[in-house]
């Protein structure tokens, strides 16, 4: 009988055991990592508007905070100009929210009664699915769920605000010391990774910034297509806020678009059946602008990664650290992929004889 030795040098005992308690010691900060995570993704988003404003000669610090100074200017006052009248029509969606339930419940049941399927208990599916209360606790339920395990992380209210803040603090000391701080970090890999990293800063923080920028000009523009052609098919009455609320889950890729476009489904079938086609129409002309011209141009070209990975990022995300998750975690998996591209798909293309190089060239 032939025994293999195995032998564990003393590197390989150490690995063993700090790896685990490295991933303890991880979770156990997860608060924190989640907010240096929401950070990087910040400070490469504004990036390339400190960088444009460091280039007129002014230096990288005020640079950093005319910046600031002019994004928190620019969403206060887009919160005070349309922030009370979003506010007010979200009321009043919800306040009329069981009356819309009952229209919808009662077209589905004349359909029904017009297509003669009464004997096969369809009535009574569609009670039960659109029970007012049952929707309500559903919906709350869910809600809850996502804001919780964000809340999870943040520890609360106050501490979700607290965390915001420091957020926009480390991304803006990022920005401004970017250049020493990545200097620093690459220093810690033995050579030569430490000069191949260094080769990755730029295509990582532009493909994570470019994801962050393309998603927020694709919702800006659908959130206020789709309040204005709201108002025009009969729904002026609640078209800012349901405009925002698409505008707003569109950030989030796959989901978004869908959860945006059930609000205003539900308000056009109280309107009668021909607005509610003709909301319905509007909301799959806006997902075929957004899926094969809005996506492709504006955030398909920074991102390079495969839609089922976004969809299990999304997934992955939204299931661990709720809404925040959703949202932050795409652009770091589009992060990672510059650098398994480069640093492993690559290179082996190119040993295999398979790459073409020219392609860098573009």
């Amino acid at each position: 009988m032939n025994y293999r030795r195995i032998s564990l040098s003393i590197t390989n005992i150490v690995l063993l055991v700090t790896f685990p308690l490295l991933l303890i010691l991880l979770w156990q900060l997860r608060s924190l990592v989640v907010i240096l995570m929401i950070s990087v993704v910040l400070s490469a988003t504004l990036a390339p508007l400190v960088n444009t404003t460091e280039k007129i000669g002014i230096p990288r610090f005020l640079a950093v905070l005319i910046v600031y100074a002019a994004l928190i200017a620019t969403l206060t006052g887009f919160g005070l100009i349309v922030g009370p009248t979003v506010v007010q029509q979200i009321q009043i969606l919800i306040g009329k929210f069981p009356s819309y339930i009952e229209a919808l419940r009662s077209l589905l049941s004349g359909l029904i009664l017009r297509f003669g399927m009464r004997e096969t208990g369809a009535t009574d599916i569609i009670n039960q699915m659109l029970d007012v209360q049952g929707l309500t606790s559903w919906a709350i339920r869910s809600s809850q769920q996502l804001v919780v395990r964000s809340y999870s992380v943040t520890r609360g209210i106050i501490g979700s605000v607290l965390s915001a803040l420091l957020a926009l603090l480390l991304s803006a000391y990022m920005l401004s010391g970017s250049k020493q701080l990545l200097e620093d970090i690459i220093n810690l890999f033995p050579k030569p990774w430490n000069n191949r990293l260094a080769m990755q800063i730029k295509p990582v923080g532009k493909r994570m910034g470019g994801y962050i920028q393309g998603r927020i000009l694709v919702s800006g523009i659908l959130g206020v297509v789709i309040s204005v052609s709201l108002r025009f098919l009969g729904l002026s009455e609640l078209a800012l806020g349901l405009g925002v609320i698409a505008g707003f889950t569109n950030l989030i890729p796959f989901f978004g678009p869908v959860l945006g476009a059930i609000p205003a489904l539900i308000v056009a079938v109280s309107q009668g059946g021909l607005t509610f086609v003709w909301v319905l129409l509007l909301f799959v002309i806006v997902q075929n602008l957004e899926t094969y011209l809005l996506d492709p141009l504006l955030v398909g070209n920074s991102v390079k990664v495969s839609p089922l990975y976004q969809l299990l990022a999304v997934l992955g995300g939204a299931q661990v650290l709720g809404i925040i998750g959703a949202l932050i975690v795409p652009p770091w998996i589009a992060g990672m992929g510059v650098l398994l591209e480069n640093l492993y798909v690559k290179p082996k293309l190119i040993m295999e004889g398979h790459y073409d190089l020219s392609a860098d060239a573009d």
